[in-house]
């Protein structure tokens, strides 16, 4: 198996540090899962293979090409949960044309007033196509970086009697890091896929991976939470069409 991402950014010493205080220990899967796709929108991917500056121009928080390397990997999962029939969850976000509703994100942004402008007729907050949710998706509205905070996906995940989340999207160092931390503060098991999760800094993206995997979730590769949903028994959310 390839070594975790974020041993590259480790010195020996720090991870005997952290070996030491028993962090990392392996959570494990929950029973019934939901798959997230957090926030993967043309405002975070940009336009496909342009660099980060290039994609900026119109998208001012764009990720470049690792974002679309990630879509690649959140679309396998998103495949094999239908087949599963998995709940998947996708969140993004939306503005007042004037704003105001950023909140606190103005506080922290100095191009607040660019986020939603349509370029090329696509939308900051629209779910890039290749994942687009499919009829039985739910997608979720959220205005700050949890997919829980202020959202109904808590009590979704409550009626489908989930008890575990899966999270892919963007970026590791925000939103997947707050999603993470308000699942595992709620008791959920919570899984993160390392390839389909993407920011626009390496580093970031690399010891934020390694501190939700100490603390707060399972950070696995893409392939073993794909063999996971293999061992799903069939039927597990048979409920009526038209559900998550």
């Amino acid at each position: 198996m390839n070594e975790p991402i974020w041993n590259q950014y480790l010195s020996q010493e720090e991870k005997e540090i952290f070996a030491g205080c028993g962090w990392g220990a392996r959570a494990g899967f929950g029973k019934r899962p939901a798959l997230a796709v957090i926030d993967v929108s043309y405002g975070f991917c940009g336009e496909k293979d342009q660099p980060v500056a290039v994609s900026q121009q119109k998208w001012p928080l764009a990720c470049g090409p690792g974002a679309w390397e990630a879509v690649g990997h959140i679309k396998r999962l998103v495949d094999k949960a239908h087949q599963a029939g998995v709940p998947v969850f996708y969140t993004t976000g939306e503005r007042r044309p004037d704003r105001w509703d950023a909140g606190s994100w103005a506080w922290k942004n100095s191009r607040i007033r660019q986020w939603g402008v349509e370029p090329a007729n696509r939308d900051h907050h629209k779910i890039v196509e290749e994942i687009a949710p499919a009829p039985q998706d739910v997608v979720i509205i959220k205005q700050k970086p949890s997919g829980f905070f202020g959202t109904n996906l808590a009590s979704f995940m409550t009626l489908l009697g989930c008890d575990s989340l899966i999270v892919t999207g963007t970026t590791t160092s925000g939103c997947i890091r707050a999603t993470v931390l308000d699942g595992f503060s709620m008791n959920y098991r919570m899984v993160v896929a390392e390839e389909a999760c993407f920011d626009r800094f390496p580093v970031s993206h690399a010891i934020n991976l390694f501190d939700m995997n100490c603390k707060y979730a399972d950070v696995l590769k893409t392939n073993e939470i794909l063999e996971y949903f293999d061992t799903l028994p069939a039927g597990l959310f048979d409920l009526p069409q038209g559900r998550a």
